[in-house]
C-alpha cells in the first residue's frame, strides 16, 4: 500500500488528470452548494407565504381569485419549470385560488384577455412581451375602465424583464427574484404606472409600459443573434456589420407633439362609506326643490401642437415607469430624438451601451416633454418599431400617454425607497 509520499508522486507523475479532477470536484462541491441555497430560499419564501394563507377570514368571504398568465416559452423555454418550481408554491400556500392559464403561441394572450371573468388579481409570469400582450388585451376590452383597476403582479420569468428592476430590488441569484416578487404580490403594496396607447391609421391600438423605439440601433441589435458564435462580440459584431450595408443611417420623419399635462389629484383607492338612509333622503329631496341651474358649456381651448422634421439614427419614446417619481405634479413621456452625425465607432460603441439599457438618451441629443404625439413616416419607411422589446410593422401612428392607467404590485422596500427619493 503506497503511502503519503507515494500517493503524492503519483498526482506529481499524472498532474493533468489531477488538475481535471480537481477541477470537476470544485465545480461539483459548488453546484451542490448551489441547489442547496436555493432550496433554502424556496422553503423561506414558502414559509413566509404560510403565513398569509393561515390568516382567518369570515365564512361568507369568498377566497380571492387570482388568474396567471404564464408564457412556457420565455427564457428560452424554462419558463413552465421556473414556475411551478419558485412561485406555484408560494401562490397556492397563501390561501389564494389560483388558476393558471398557459399561452400556446404569440398573441393567444390578448385573445383570452377578451374572455377573462372576473378575477381579483392578474398575475403576468414571463418576460417583456407577455407583459406586453396581457395589457394590451386588458385596455382593449369594452369594459377596460372597470378592468384596469385590477392590481397587476409581475412574475419575471423572460430574458428581459424591464419593469422588474423598477418593481423589486437586483438580486444576481434567480431563484431569489423569482420568490422576492411573489411575495410581493401577496404583501399588496402597489404603485401607478404609466401606459402608453400606440394607435396605427387601421390597426387596433397597441399598450406598453416601457416605450418605443425607432431606428438603427434597435434594427441592429435585432439582428445580434445570428452571430452566436462570436460569443461576447456579437453585438459589436451586429452593430459594426450593419455600417457595412448602409451609411450613414438616418431616418426622416415628420413629428407634432403636445406638452405636459398638469397631475390631477390621486383617486382614493378605497369607496366611501355609503351615507345613512336619512341624508340619501334629504338630498334628494334637497335636489327636486332647488334643481340645479343649467352651465353654458365652455369651448375647450385649442390645443397646442408643436411640430417638428426629423433626421435622426434614432427616435424613441419612454414613460417615466423606470425611474418612477410618486410625488411629480406633471405628467409626460420622454421623446428622445438623437443626432445623425455619429461615426461608425461611436455607432459600434453606443449600440453595445443601448443593448443593456434601449431608451438611454445619448448626449447630444434633442430631449421632449410631452403628452401625446403623432408620428408621420414616409411611405415605404425603412426598419421595425420595438415596442416594450416586440417587433411591429413601423407606420404612423398616434402615441397617447396614459398617466397612471394600471397598478402593478412591487416590494414594499422598493416603494419606501421611492419615496425617500421623492422627499430628499
Amino acid at each position: 500500500m503506497a503511502g503519503p509520499g507515494g500517493l503524492l508522486a503519483t498526482l506529481r507523475n499524472h498532474w493533468k488528470k489531477t488538475a481535471l479532477g480537481a477541477g470537476l470536484l470544485g465545480w461539483g462541491a459548488s453546484w451542490m452548494h448551489g441547489r442547496h441555497r436555493d432550496n433554502l430560499l424556496r422553503r423561506a419564501a414558502c414559509q413566509e407565504a404560510e403565513v398569509f394563507g393561515n390568516q382567518l377570514i369570515p365564512s361568507s368571504m369568498p377566497l380571492k381569485k387570482a388568474t396567471v398568465f404564464l408564457n412556457p416559452a420565455a427564457c428560452k423555454g424554462k419558463a413552465r419549470n421556473l414556475f411551478e418550481k419558485n412561485a406555484a408554491p408560494i401562490l397556492h400556500l397563501s390561501g389564494l385560488d389560483v388558476t393558471v392559464v398557459k399561452t400556446d403561441y404569440e398573441g393567444q394572450a390578448k385573445k383570452l384577455l377578451e374572455l377573462m371573468e372576473n378575477t381579483d388579481l392578474i398575475i403576468i409570469a414571463g418576460g417583456d412581451g407577455t407583459v406586453q400582450e396581457v395589457i394590451t388585451g386588458l385596455l382593449r376590452r369594452a369594459d377596460e375602465a372597470a378592468f384596469s383597476k385590477i392590481p397587476i403582479g409581475f412574475i419575471p420569468l423572460g430574458k428581459t424583464c424591464t419593469l422588474s428592476h423598477t418593481l423589486y430590488p437586483e438580486s444576481t441569484n434567480q431563484v431569489q427574484h423569482i420568490t422576492n416578487a411573489t411575495l410581493a404580490i401577496l404583501k399588496g403594496e402597489t404603485v401607478p404606472l404609466d401606459v402608453l396607447q400606440i394607435k396605427g391609421e387601421k390597426e387596433q391600438p397597441v399598450f406598453a409600459v416601457t416605450g418605443l423605439r425607432w431606428g438603427s440601433y434597435r434594427d441592429a441589435g435585432a439582428k445580434a443573434s445570428k452571430y452566436w458564435y462570436l460569443g461576447p462580440l456579437k453585438t459589436k459584431a451586429a452593430h459594426f456589420f450593419s455600417t457595412l450595408k448602409e451609411w450613414p443611417q438616418k431616418r426622416q420623419a415628420d413629428l407634432m407633439y403636445l406638452g405636459p399635462t398638469e397631475r390631477p389629484p390621486e383617486e382614493p383607492e378605497e369607496k366611501p362609506s355609503r351615507p345613512p338612509l336619512y341624508v340619501r333622503l334629504y338630498r334628494r329631496l334637497r335636489l327636486y326643490w332647488s334643481p340645479p341651474r343649467k352651465e353654458i358649456p365652455q369651448e375647450a381651448a385649442p390645443e397646442d401642437w408643436e411640430e417638428l422634421k426629423l433626421s435622426t439614427i434614432e427616435f424613441s419614446i419612454a414613460t417615466q415607469n423606470r425611474q418612477l417619481d410618486l410625488t411629480r405634479t406633471e405628467d409626460f413621456m420622454d421623446i428622445c430624438i438623437e443626432a445623425d452625425t455619429v461615426s461608425k465607432g461611436q455607432f459600434v460603441n453606443r449600440g453595445s451601451q443601448k443593448m443593456r439599457d434601449p431608451h438611454t438618451c445619448p448626449e447630444g441629443s434633442q430631449c421632449i416633454q410631452a403628452s401625446r404625439c403623432i408620428l408621420q413616416l414616409p411611405e415605404g419607411a425603412e426598419g421595425s418599431f420595438g415596442i416594450d422589446n416586440e417587433e411591429y410593422e413601423a407606420m404612423p401612428v398616434e402615441v397617447k400617454l396614459l398617466p397612471r392607467k394600471l397598478r402593478f404590485f412591487c416590494d414594499p422596500r422598493m416603494r419606501e425607497q421611492m419615496l425617500r427619493a421623492a422627499v430628499q
